[in-house]
């Protein structure tokens, strides 16, 4: 049986689930495939620690140039993660003609421009289906599944961390440092978060998809983003009040007026799917306008289900070494993009509903104060809950509006931060329906 031959140049968490998959799963590989997918070389600075897979040392190295530069090495599988190195062996490995699989979703969402010209000059594979909700076949879904579809909305839950900690904050009712604190020490999120909580891993993977959908490469510092840390047990009582649950919502929705993405904590029903999406898992709801809804559930990180994602687009490639085919579509799965380059239209013209929560003075004639200065700016409240007072002798008053311009809801929230009968900072939510 013929052989293709594979370099992986990180062995990390998911370099190892990507070659126990292939180790584990060889045979069943080879059938799909009709040659024998073979890991050739595994570099790595560290090549001592055992990862839970055995690994005939010959195969390691410490010099992942030793892939790029061996001939005999058909496909580089690029899991070291970063932006620096990892860019310079991505584009070294593409001008020597290798096909290439990555799951660097930023360094994809930093320089994916430059990362996709190169592949596509070359004439090469460039394939990150595990860049995306780890185990979640999405990439492969919008490159082909959904290719006759002009997709009309992408809102998804990318980062399973953010989510474990509202899930716990919800069920439990515990304050965020709290359960930040019990996700690091569990291993479900790195000291310190941020990446995840600031909302940052989604929207390097929410750049990923869009660029799909639309054909042109866009960079993740065009998204607006928003993290979680202001959000507390409070807020998420609050929001089960009036009928929501709280979820760090990535959104993308190609409207008449423009494109949009957007990624923040949103408040949506109960009864949404999206609200019921829990723990570390992941959803992504596309919606085309032939194919009409579909949802995408599953693990979005981890070793076994991210290296199931690499091997599928290892097999992909390979099938395509066999067959003699080359390449069978570009990076973005576009010729060219249909109606050139798009801009993302900015926050400030975003239409939807808010959540806000106020902690005041218990003093007559606040609320109608707050109310007036929200009417000034064309902002109607839809319904209002005003609690009793707190230990320190403050009241909150929390409310939800009706549809109203963003460009109104920072202005208005920056005339009542100003004002003396209330304590704190405002917190405002979204409200996304779906």
């Amino acid at each position: 049986m013929a052989e293709i031959n594979v370099g992986i140049i990180g062995f990390g968490t998911v370099g190892a689930g990507t070659f126990e998959a292939l180790k584990t799963n060889r045979e069943i590989i080879s059938a799909r495939v009709g040659a024998d997918v073979v890991v050739k070389r595994i570099a790595d600075l560290d090549v001592k620690t055992d990862r839970g897979v055995p690994v005939d040392p010959g195969v390691l190295t410490t010099d992942a140039m030793e892939i790029i530069e061996d001939s005999s090495i058909d496909i580089v599988v690029e899991l070291i993660g970063g932006l620096t190195k990892a860019k310079e062996l991505i584009l070294l490995a593409l001008e020597r003609g290798k096909h290439v699989v990555t799951a660097n979703k930023a360094l994809l969402a930093e320089y994916g421009k430059e990362i996709y010209a190169a592949a596509d000059r070359v004439g090469v594979n460039l394939a990150f289906e595990a860049s995306v909700g780890g185990g979640i076949p999405i990439i492969g879904a919008l490159r082909r599944g959904l290719a006759a579809n002009r997709i009309k909305t992408i809102m998804g839950i990318l980062n399973g961390t953010s989510n474990y900690i509202l899930t716990r904050m919800t069920r439990e009712g515990l304050p965020y440092a709290d359960v930040v604190s019990d996700a690091v020490r569990l291993g479900y999120a790195e000291d310190p978060p941020t990446l995840d909580v600031e909302g940052i891993d989604a929207a390097h993977k929410l750049a990923v998809l869009i660029s799909i959908v639309f054909g042109s490469p866009f960079s993740f510092s065009e998204i607006y983003r928003e993290g979680i840390s202001r959000l507390t047990p409070d807020d998420i009582r609050y929001a089960a009040d009036f009928g929501y649950g709280v979820k760090l919502l990535a959104v993308a929705r190609d409207t008449e007026e423009g494109l949009e993405a957007r990624v923040h904590p949103a408040m949506v029903p109960k009864n949404h799917i999206m609200a019921n999406v829990n723990d570390v898992f992941n959803a992504i709801y596309i919606e085309g306008d032939f194919v009409g809804p579909n949802l995408f559930y599953g693990l979005g990180a981890g070793r076994r289900p991210t290296g199931s994602a690499v091997v599928s687009d290892i097999i992909e490639i390979a099938r395509q070494i066999r067959c003699g085919a080359g390449r069978l579509m570009p990076p973005l799965a576009h010729v060219h993009a249909p109606g050139g380059a798009l801009k993302l239209r900015p926050i400030d013209q975003l239409r939807t509903e808010y959540y806000f929560r106020v902690s005041a003075v218990d003093r007559p004639g606040v609320l109608s104060k707050i109310a007036g200065v929200l009417g000034d700016h064309e902002i109607s409240i839809s319904s209002v809950i005003q609690k009793g007072r707190d230990l320190r002798g403050f009241v909150p008053i929390v409310m939800v509006t009706h549809e109203a311009l963003e460009m109104n809801v920072r202005k208005a929230m920056a005339v009542l931060d100003a004002m003396d009968v209330l304590t704190d900072k405002i917190v405002m939510v979204r409200v996304e329906r779906g």
